[in-house]
Order: C-alpha cells, then structure tokens, then sequence
C-alpha cells in the first residue's frame, strides 16, 4: 500500500511499489489526461510535477514518490484558466493534441523553476517531449506568452 497526494488530494494504491506512476495515475485514479507513449522516458507524454519538477510517469515506480505531490494536467487548473492552458489555446497549438498535457506538464515545471525563460532555455527544456506533429515553434510561442503572465 502507497500512500499519494494527487493534485492535492491524499490516495492510498494498492498497486505494487515497482508499478509505474502512470499505470496508478490512469488506471486505478481515472485520471487520463497523462498519455502512455512510449514507456521508456523518450517521448514525455506521460509528464507530470512532482515536487514541481517535470518527471516521466512511465518510468517512475509509484513506491519512489512517497509523500511528494503529484500535480497532473488536470490538476493544474481544473478550469483551464492555467496561463499556459490560455497560451496553448491563443497560440493555437495542438494539432493531434496527443503530446499536449505532458508538453504542457513539462512547461509548467520549467516556468517554476525559471519564470522568464529566454528562447534557448524553451528550446533545450522542452526538447525532452516529443511532437509528432512537429508544433514546435507554437509549443515556445505559448511558453512565452505563458511566462509573461506567470
């Protein structure tokens, strides 16, 4: 038994310590706004907080978070008024939409951790989650505007 804090709310699993965070999150909370993508840290559709910073759920074994807080996508706001939820939306970033909650997610941890991010920063942070869509160059526009509000 694993006892989580998930967007603020205390959850008890079940689930086998060595069960990734991402398994425990979609399967056993019902919360599906993290994706499974690959399952091995490469494409960062599973991206969630913990503690704040951006980490991969797939590969995160549920007994290594212990008492740290877990923020997902649909903790962030659950209204969608997150600047970076009305960034995503003014730039017009999604096209499949797929990647969006963990390029989102990953975001969320770099404006924590460097409110006014330049450029170069966006790019190299950003560049550990995947777009197949390749909406790159919308994906920094709305972490831009995003970090003007922040």
């Amino acid at each position: 038994m694993t006892k989580l804090t998930i967007n603020g709310i205390e959850r008890v699993s079940d689930a086998p310590e060595d069960t990734p965070l991402l398994w425990v999150i979609r399967e056993e909370l019902g919360l599906t706004g993290t994706k499974f993508g690959c399952g091995a840290a490469q494409c960062g559709a599973c991206t969630v907080l913990i503690e704040g910073i951006a980490s991969f759920s797939c590969i995160t074994p549920v007994g290594s978070v212990g008492d740290s807080e877990v923020t997902t996508i649909e903790g962030l706001s659950p209204d969608g008024s997150h600047p970076l939820q009305r960034a995503w939306v003014a730039e017009q970033v999604p096209q499949c939409g797929y990647c969006q909650s963990g390029q989102i997610m990953r975001a969320a941890g770099l404006l924590a951790a460097t409110p006014q991010p330049d450029r170069e920063t966006i790019r190299s942070v950003m560049s550990a989650n995947l777009c197949r869509c390749g909406t790159y160059p919308r994906i920094f526009r709305a972490v831009e505007r995003a970090s003007r509000e922040v």
